[in-house]
This record gives structure tokens, sequence and C-alpha cells, in this order.
């Protein structure tokens, strides 16, 4: 129906395929690597999705001639709204960093980064899809609290979170010069922002961010 070739085979997909995307949990990757590299030829160019595995250990376990390349992508990838980064090994050049720029960028930002990145990534953007939907929910439910309907409240809130979104991006000002613009003295903003303020929710979200990040680091050690 999609034109695409299925198979339960991974060694047909190698012979099949020059660009080999690797989506599995960390613990089976090592099966999966030691499965297809008697197929990684030169001309393969190998993309690993899988959380805490380094390009160094990629590397280590497929062929010395193959080209490595580690992506980190976020759940909104799935609307062409994602945010990923990734970085490329020692045998991945400019044309490949460009097909894979190429490639993601259908689904969003893309950039290319130092791989040391990739697990602060983890913390801002993988897992900081989360955070952004907790605060939709705690936006919504305030204003059920002051009595508007649940699904007008989350559809609010929602937009609420891509207007503010597409501020920021489209005209590259500190979040801080925005916020700003929305206060004015003795108003509601100012108001609100105080008891978000008494409530620490910049440093509490600043703890998400380390929190996630050293443990995308641990994972990469065990």
């Amino acid at each position: 129906e999609l034109g695409c070739r299925t198979t339960h085979c991974n060694l047909e997909v190698v012979h099949r395929s020059t660009l080999v995307f690797l989506a599995t949990k960390p613990h089976i990757l090592p099966g999966v690597l030691e499965e297809i590299r008697p197929a990684v030829g030169s001309h393969h160019i190998v993309v690993s999705l899988v959380a805490g595995v380094t390009i160094q250990t990629l590397q280590r376990l497929l062929p010395p001639w193959t080209k490595v390349l580690r992506i980190m992508p976020n759940l909104p990838c799935v609307v062409q709204a994602g945010a990923m980064v990734f970085s490329r090994g020692s045998n991945a050049g400019d044309e490949e960093a460009t097909l894979l720029k190429s490639l993601l960028s259908s689904c969003g930002l893309c950039e290319e980064v130092p791989e040391s990145y990739i697990d602060i990534h983890t913390g801002l953007s993988g897992s900081g899809v989360a955070y952004v939907y907790l605060f939709a929910e705690a936006l919504a439910e305030g204003a059920v609290k002051m009595g508007m309907p649940g699904a007008l409240a989350s559809r609010i809130a929602a937009q609420t979170l891509l207007g503010a979104a597409k501020m920021l991006l489209e005209t590259g000002e500190h979040p801080a010069k925005l916020r700003g613009d929305v206060c004015t003295p003795g108003g509601t903003t100012i108001y609100a922002l105080h008891q978000l303020e008494k409530g620490a929710l910049r440093a509490t979200v600043m703890d998400a961010v380390e929190a996630a990040t050293n443990r995308a680091c641990d994972m990469a050690k065990d």
C-alpha cells in the first residue's frame, strides 16, 4: 500500500539499504550489531537513535570503516514539530551529515552538535516535552478551578503554549524580553509571576533538566 518493503530479518535490511537506522532498547543493541556486522560495508551509513550509546561504542562494535552518526529526536517529530540534534563519528563526512539533516528537517528543527550536547538535549527537549505537558495541564486545571470547562481550558492552554513558542522562534527575542512585554505595572501578569517565583518554578525546571541530563549520562556509563 505504501510501497515499502518490510522484513523481520535485520541482515536483509542491511543488504537492501544504504542508510540504516538503529532504534532498539540499549540492552538489545549489542546483539543487533553483532548480527549485522558482517553485512556492513563501506557504503553504509549507520544512524543510531539508541539512548545512552555513544559513537565510540558504536564504532567499536561495527567494522572500522563504518560511517556512524548518532541522533536524539523528541516526541513532536510525529507532528513535524520536533527538535533533534545529531553528531557524527570519525568516518562520517559532510556528505553524510548533509543527507541526514535533509531527511530529519522534514520532522522539525535539526542541528548538528558536539556529542557531549546530546545528553543535555535529552534533559532539555527529549524529556522537556513532558515538562511542557505538565505545565499545560496545570494551566488548564487552574482555569477549571476558576470555572471554565475542562476541554475548553485544555485547548486554550495548548494554543497559549504554541503561540508563545512561535513568538520566541519568529522574533528571536530573549524569553525575558517577551515576558516583560506581557507585564504591566500592577497588572494581573506580574501578580501571577510573583506566585510562580515564590514557588521556585525557575529553579525547579532547571533542576529537572539537570536531573534528566545526569540520568542520560549515567545510562551511557551502564
